[in-house]
């Protein structure tokens, strides 16, 4: 049996790390940045979820030299304009505060029944200088008040489309059927599938 390329996530998002991990199974043999001794902050000051992934992914092969897979997600709502996109993790200002940003969103709404959103996820894969995107996303939309105890961020508030649920009443392994991340995910898996992308290894 050919041995797994190792992978290193290139987040420093516990929850994302969960996620990430349940969806790769043992397609690779997964690391975290934590084991690689990384102190500081992976930085994304980019302007779009593309080029934070980008940043992140870039940042991690330059300074160690590994295969690494980023990712950047962000909630666009239709009534603010795409707000809070690539802010989604700071919208409420320094330090990220998930409850804060879910607050602030539910103030911006208060009033208006539009309440259509998407989430979406942009994956970047780097393996020996190479880098490959993969972009998910799901509709949905705005729940009046937080429900669920499961999840991250958004989750108590996004009701993906055709659901009365949110994601946070869903289990990680419901939400990990539909979501964006599952969405990019399936592409990056059926690149490497397809590509036979470590056939060189």
């Amino acid at each position: 049996m050919m041995q797994r390329q190792r992978l290193y996530l290139a987040t420093q998002n516990q929850h994302k790390i969960e996620e990430i991990k349940d969806l790769l199974g043992d397609l690779f043999d997964i690391h975290t940045v934590f084991e690689l001794g990384l102190a500081v902050e992976i930085p994304e000051t980019g302007n779009t979820l593309q080029e934070n992934s980008m940043q992140k992914a870039a940042y991690i092969a330059e300074h160690f030299q590994v295969t690494c897979l980023s990712d950047d997600s962000g909630l666009e709502v239709n009534a603010l304009g795409g707000r809070p996109g690539v802010y989604s993790a700071r919208y409420a200002g320094e330090p990220k505060d998930d409850a804060a940003n879910v607050r602030k969103l539910l103030v911006e709404l208060a009033g208006i029944s539009d309440r259509s959103a998407r989430f979406v996820t942009v994956l970047t894969f780097h393996h020996q200088g190479k880098y490959i995107s993969f972009e998910g996303e799901i509709q949905g939309q705005i729940a009046r008040s937080p429900r669920g105890e499961h999840g991250f961020g958004y989750d108590p508030v996004f009701e993906p489309l055709g659901y009365d649920r949110t994601f946070a009443e869903m289990t990680l392994v419901e939400k990990n059927q539909l979501a964006h991340r599952a969405r990019a995910m399936q592409k990056f898996k059926s690149f490497i599938d397809e590509t036979g992308f470590f056939g060189d290894k």
